[in-house]
This record gives C-alpha cells, structure tokens and sequence, in this order.
C-alpha cells in the first residue's frame, strides 16, 4: 500500500470543541472551520437581538516594527495613516485601528486588513486566513526595495483569535473582564486596548478576565453590530471561548458559524476579501474610506502602491450593494449575472446572501432590531450583496440577477440593514 498523504488542512485551537457542539464544518481558508452549529438563521438573529460567538483563530497577522514601520505602512497600505482617525481626521496613534487594503502595482488587491499601532514604531497588521505570508513577503520585499529599518513577523498560527458581536457583547463581556468599568472607559470604534504576551506588550493599559487571562481587546468586528475582536496566545483560547459561553448564557448568547457571519456582514455592506475586492482596481466601490481621497475626490493625500494605477482606469467598472424584494438568491458559483432593465448584461454578482433579520413594509426595509418598527414586524429576510458591472448606477435603479435556475430583480441602495449597533455608545449597550 502507498504512503498515505497527509491533509494540509489547518484546525484552530477550537476544533475539537467545534466537533463536539456538532458543528457542520467545511475547508475555508485552508482551515476546517463550523459552517453552522443547529441554524444559520437563529445564529443570524442572535447577533442582531443578542450576541453571537465567532472562531476567528484562522485570521493571519503580521507584525510590523522598527523605525521604518510607519513609512513602509504608509508606502504599502492604502488609508493614510496621518489623516484617519476622528473628525477632522487625525493621526493612526497607539490604541487605535483602521481599515485598508494592500495592492500590487495595478491598483488591484492583494487583501484587505485592519491595521493596529501597538505602540510607535510597532503595528499589526490582521488579514485573512492563509494571506500571511504573502502579506508578510509583499512587506519585506518592500522593505528591502526602500532599505526600510524594519522587522516583518508572520505570526500566522501563533495566536488566537474570538469575535463576540451583538448588543450583549458588552454586558457578557463585562461578567469576565477583571474592570470592565476601566476598560470600556474610552473605547469608542476601531480602538482597542490590552495585550497578551511579550511581542503585544499592553496599549492604554492592561486588560485581563477574572482569570488573569491577558487579552488584546479591540472593539471591531464583521457584522455591523456592537463587538469585540479578542487577540490571545493561543493555549488560552479554548479557555477563554468557554468563558465567554458561560457569562453569555443567559443573555442568549449562540455560537456562531461562518455562514452567518457571511450574511451578516452582506447585509452590513461588509467586503469579503478576494470576492467582492480582488483581482481588480480598488476603485468605484461602497468603501471609498479604504482610500486616501483629497478634499476634490480627483486624488489622494498621499503616494502608495497601485495609486497612479488607480487614477487612470480607463474602463471603470463599479461594484454596488443591492437588496432584493425577499429571500431569494441566486448563486455565484454558477455563475450569476446582472441584466439592466434592456435585457443586456452589465456584469457579475459578487456576493448574494439573505439577511434574516430584515424585510419590508410599504417598500421601506426594517430590521429586527429597528427602533421605530411595528409591533408585529417579523423580517421574511431579503437577500443582499454587491455586484460588479460596467456601468454607473444610482440608488434605486433596479437590475435583474440571473443564474441557471432563477431570475430575480433586487435594487441599488446605497445601504442594506438599517440600525446597525456598532458605532454605539458601549454606555448605551450597557
């Protein structure tokens, strides 16, 4: 008999336990990961109306530190990182996170990420499963190119990683944090604070659980809604997940899979890295945040890769959010297109999912978690995601998506679910 071939497949140091709740899992990423546990639908729901638990452990991170790091970052990634923070724009200091993407030299991406300063000269870079050491190499490469001071860690595997979202997090998150009052002081969106070993030494403090746990606890998410991003060594993940499902069990907190975390962050306007962002300019996009725009939206603050590339698209295509008239999808895999009301292709979906906890009354969408619906509102669900055509459309131009088995016609918003939680005060969730 032949030698038999070993698996490449990647477990997190929740697996085991992810077997033993029953979870549906599937390769992602290069990872065995839960699909769904009992229901993608209650899971859906139970971040909207409470909290929902997310291995996240697949994410790669990469570290950035020396005197040269902030230059390559500015160099490499797409946001400006000396006008990105606040209102006016500040800027990225110790304690705080952004958004961005990092490109080749056509402007197309290579993957998106949130970058963390540590501390000056030292920054984290958070991508997606199996990108870190291209990430990490298309940094050193740089770094070699520009003689840039800096040291480039692929810390892939080597830590963990827990998202708990939802309008709960933070009460659940305050029964095992060892001074929650101290700690969610001062946290407002895409900051964080903490640390956990002695390469993520403590920004703004220390943040431990009851049981001395050390964390970096960034309040970020993929859902739209109030949460935390857990960083931890990775032995004190199964530790801390437990924990976090004990404190949440009476508050309805679920564990959740990454089918819900799919529709949740469709329904957020949320892009899935080498989906609905990829291989194409980084351009004409619902996130036009990610780029370092001037005030005339006719250039940029400052010169990274990919810019010029940018600038001079000469066949712009544009990628926009659409919701549709109820649940029906239609699937990318097959693949779908999009018709213009001529009957004429335009382009590609990128991303179809249903959002359970929306639907409509009197044409105007509503969430289950929206302040001012009706009593006996119960959302249907209404599906949703981005498509990539070759043409500019406004909001409220409808389109037809059209795969093998169905036809169905949606309509360009500029938003999907409506009352989203994350930019909520914490005091407010409390």
């Amino acid at each position: 008999m032949g030698q038999k071939k070993e698996s490449t497949v990647k477990n997190t140091p929740l697996h085991a336990w992810h077997l033993v709740a029953g979870a549906n899992m599937a390769n992602f990423g290069g990872y065995e990961m839960p699909l769904w546990y009992s229901s993608v639908k209650q899971e859906h729901l139970s971040v909207l109306t409470a909290a929902g638990l997310f291995d996240t452990s697949h994410m790669a991170a990469v570290d950035v530190a020396g005197p040269g790091a902030r230059d390559l970052l500015q160099r490499t990634f797409t946001n400006d990182l000396e006008v990105c923070i606040g209102k006016p724009k500040g800027p990225l200091r110790p304690g705080r996170c952004v958004y961005g993407a990092f490109l080749d030299d056509t402007g197309c991406v290579i993957d998106d990420s949130i970058v963390y300063q540590l501390a000056d000269g030292h920054f984290l870079a958070v991508v997606n499963a199996g990108m870190g050491a291209s990430i990490a190499s298309h940094l050193q490469k740089q770094a070699d190119t520009d003689n840039s001071v800096v040291t480039i860690t692929d810390r892939t595997d080597r830590l963990g990683k827990i998202d708990i979202q939802g309008p709960a997090s933070a009460r659940i998150m305050a029964g095992i944090l060892a001074d929650p009052g101290k700690i969610f002081d001062a946290l407002p969106y895409f900051s964080f604070k903490g640390g956990f070993d002695i390469d993520f030494p403590p920004t703004r403090g220390k943040v431990e659980l009851t049981d001395g746990t050390p964390l970096l606890l960034s309040r970020t998410g993929y859902t739209g809604e109030l949460g935390f991003e857990l960083f931890m060594a990775a032995g004190r993940t199964r530790a801390v997940w437990e924990a976090l499902m004990a404190a949440g069990a009476s508050d309805g907190l679920m564990a959740c899979g990454l089918a819900a975390r799919d529709s949740l962050r469709g329904g957020a306007v949320l892009p899935l890295s080498h989906q609905d962002i990829g291989h194409w300019p980084f351009i004409n996009h619902p996130w036009p945040f990610a780029l370092p725009w001037d005030a005339e939206r006719r250039g940029f603050t400052k010169s990274f890769i990919g810019d010029q590339a940018l600038l001079s698209v000469s066949r712009p295509e544009f990628t926009l959010p659409f919701v549709g008239d109820d649940l029906r999808k239609v699937s990318i895999s097959d693949p779908a297109i999009v018709i213009d009301p001529d009957g004429k292709k335009i382009g590609t979906v990128l991303t179809c999912v249903s959002d359970m906890g929306i639907g409509r009354v009197d044409g105007r969408v509503f969430s289950i978690a929206s302040p001012d619906r009706t009593a006996d509102f119960k959302p249907r669900g209404l599906c949703c995601g981005f498509v990539k055509i070759n043409k500019h459309l406004s909001a409220g131009d409808r389109i037809q998506l059209k795969d093998s088995r169905r036809t169905i016609t949606v309509t360009i918003c500029r938003d999907i679910r409506p009352d989203r939680t994350a930019r909520r005060p914490i005091r407010q969730m409390l």
